[in-house]
């Protein structure tokens, strides 16, 4: 063979042998699964932070197999529309509300009731046992949606403009109480005794100040970040309603994993939602004290007056009659 043979073979085997290398972190990232999460929580939220979580126990238990990329503030798809994007293909994770699977699971609405979760713990032993499974298969094959975990939202309360020592549904008549516009939340407002009164969130600073509603209903950490107590006097802790949101990801990308996988995925979900579910009940327990410290009064009343009359006014509306029989009595005895 030929000197300048040899040096072209030569030439052709170290080139071919760089660009190999070169093209080796690419294909390397192309092997990975991708994992595009779409949430509308800001970065300060737990809710925003429990992805980070999520993220880091996958790169922990499955290093190099997954590219997990994060979208915070709604950046990606809007509040609301992310089901719909996941089960088309377009979005692999996010968390949805009760409300957002009631419009395809109709059976999932007995959630968007008050007094059915009773609380945070009420809540995940409902959802991680019998109850939760049955339910989530709906979800799965009315959605094409898997749910991984269930995340405590926070804990409905009522704060007043002015004092009422309120102890019963009775002690709400003709308070008007702002709730959001849409008629489940308003049927909620009423069923607790109060006048509902619908007002956009942005309104309702200015709306307790002036008088044109006398109270306003959200999880205390809401109530602190929007200032609600520099015009109430009283919280209420009704906690008519133990929210939830609940991780979940597309069947498409689901379905796509192996054994192993799919157990890893599960389990950082599930290490996100504990993450999440510990600060959140932690926040909640220390900010009863913030609000006492701002001159407000803070009251319990009868739980047990307000649970059983709101869930009889449920059981006696158009709500109820898609609820599968028997459901309502085995949440309520689920300890």
């Amino acid at each position: 063979m030929k000197f300048s043979t040899i040096r072209r073979t030569l030439i052709t085997a170290v080139c071919g042998a760089g660009l190999l290398a070169m093209g080796l972190p690419q294909a390397q990232a192309q092997s990975k699964t991708v994992l595009r999460i779409s949430t509308p929580a800001v970065p300060d939220d737990w809710h925003a932070k429990m992805w980070t979580v999520f993220k880091e126990s996958l790169d922990k238990s499955a290093p190099g197999e997954f590219d997990v990329q994060i979208n915070l503030n709604a950046s990606l798809f809007k509040q609301g529309t992310e089901p719909a994007a996941m089960a088309r293909g377009n979005l692999e994770l996010s968390a949805i509300s009760a409300f957002d699977i009631a419009k395809l699971v109709p059976e999932f609405s007995i959630f968007t009731a008050g007094y059915i979760i009773q609380d945070p713990q009420h809540q995940q032993k409902v959802f991680n046992g019998a109850i939760g499974d049955e339910l989530f298969k709906m979800v799965a094959e009315k959605m094409d949606v898997t749910v991984l975990s269930t995340i405590y939202l926070g804990t409905r309360q009522i704060n007043l403009r002015e004092t009422r020592n309120v102890k019963t549904p009775a002690d709400l008549k003709g308070v008007k109480l702002r709730m959001p516009g849409t008629k489940e939340w308003l049927f909620l407002g009423e069923a607790l005794g109060a006048t509902a009164t619908p007002l956009a969130f942005g309104e309702v600073y200015m709306g307790l100040k002036t008088g044109t509603i006398d109270g306003q209903d959200n999880p205390l950490p809401t109530v602190r970040a929007a200032k609600f107590y520099e015009v109430t006097k009283e919280l209420v802790l009704t906690s008519h309603l133990v929210d939830g949101i609940f991780l979940s990801i597309a069947n498409k990308s689901w379905n796509a994993m192996s054994a192993a996988q799919k157990q890893k995925v599960k389990a950082a979900a599930q290490a996100a939602a504990q993450y999440n579910n510990e600060n959140r009940l932690k926040e909640e327990a220390q900010i009863v004290d913030f609000f006492k410290q701002q001159g407000l009064q803070v009251v319990t009343p009868d739980v047990a007056a307000f649970r059983k009359s709101v869930q009889q006014t449920y059981m006696n509306s158009d709500y109820a009659k898609v609820w599968p029989k028997g459901l309502l009595e085995r949440i309520n005895s689920t300890r």
